[in-house]
């Protein structure tokens, strides 16, 4: 017990003296969402967290409570031998099985709910992502922003609007993803992968590619502002005075670290 005690107490002076947060300590942080939905995810990964510690505390006692109620307590002692024990195997299959089921319930109505698209948007947004950067294609309002590789792109959102993403690659599979929003999608070529989201918090977030794209993978950086509506409106304005109207040239791509059977120009 005073061992216990004495490591319990390193611990927290460790965890105290290290700065970290009870979130980073126990539920290993993530981002203050900055979209609606991302509440929900942040509630299903707290949530796994709660039910990943309860499990492991509950299953820690029960391993110091049998080391130490079953001890050898004297040198011939021989515990008794046994070759089974259904009711504890049965209580071993069936409560990991309740354990997964519950997971994969919370995991797909959260994710049906997320992935929900009902087209009633207030901005809808085509991310073009190519080797190696991003252009965002403003299609309500006939305009573009693009980057590269040593001008990151930028991608302003209206705060409290409703945004569909539309997400196309002219190349490889890059993979398009803000951590503050919580959320990521692959950008697949000859496929058009969609979803909506919500941002309700003013601010700048960094984006990035989340899948290894080829040799300027870790170039492929972006910044999006959520800014009042005055200011995307003067933000659209700009790019219109730039001449950046219309759709952004989609079919931008080099074979830049590419095999020759691998070229696609």
């Amino acid at each position: 017990m005073r061992a216990a005690v004495i490591g319990l107490g390193a611990l927290a002076v460790t965890l105290t003296a290290s700065g970290c947060t009870v979130n980073e300590v126990f539920f290993l942080d993530l981002p203050d969402p900055a979209t609606k939905e991302g509440s929900i995810i942040e509630n299903l990964w707290q949530g796994s967290w709660i039910a990943a510690w309860a499990v492991g505390i509950f299953t820690w006692a029960l391993m110091l409570w049998a080391a130490f109620a079953y001890r050898r307590r004297h040198k011939d002692d021989v515990p008794e031998q046994t070759k089974y024990n259904i009711p504890i195997e049965i209580l071993y299959t069936v409560v990991p099985l309740i354990m997964i089921l519950g997971l994969f319930w919370f995991t797909a109505k959260d994710q049906a709910e997320i992935l929900a698209v009902n087209n009633d948007q207030d901005q809808t947004v085509n991310v073009v992502g190519y080797r190696w950067n991003w252009g965002f294609n403003y299609l309500d309002e006939g305009a573009y922003s693009v980057g590269t590789p040593d001008l990151p792109a930028e991608l302003v959102l209206p705060v409290g609007e409703k945004i569909r993403f539309e997400l196309t690659s002219p190349d490889v599979i890059h993979s398009f993803w803000v951590p503050a929003f919580l959320f990521k999608m692959d950008v697949i070529p000859g496929k058009t992968n969609v979803f909506e989201l919500t941002p309700d918090k003013v601010g700048t977030y960094a984006g990035k590619c989340a899948e290894l794209c080829g040799v300027d993978h870790a170039r492929m950086l972006f910044n999006v502002r959520v800014v009042e509506r005055a200011e995307f409106d003067q933000f659209i304005a700009d790019l219109k005075a730039k001449g950046q109207t219309g759709l952004l040239d989609t079919g931008m791509s080099n074979d830049l670290g590419q095999m020759p059977d691998e070229r696609t120009t």
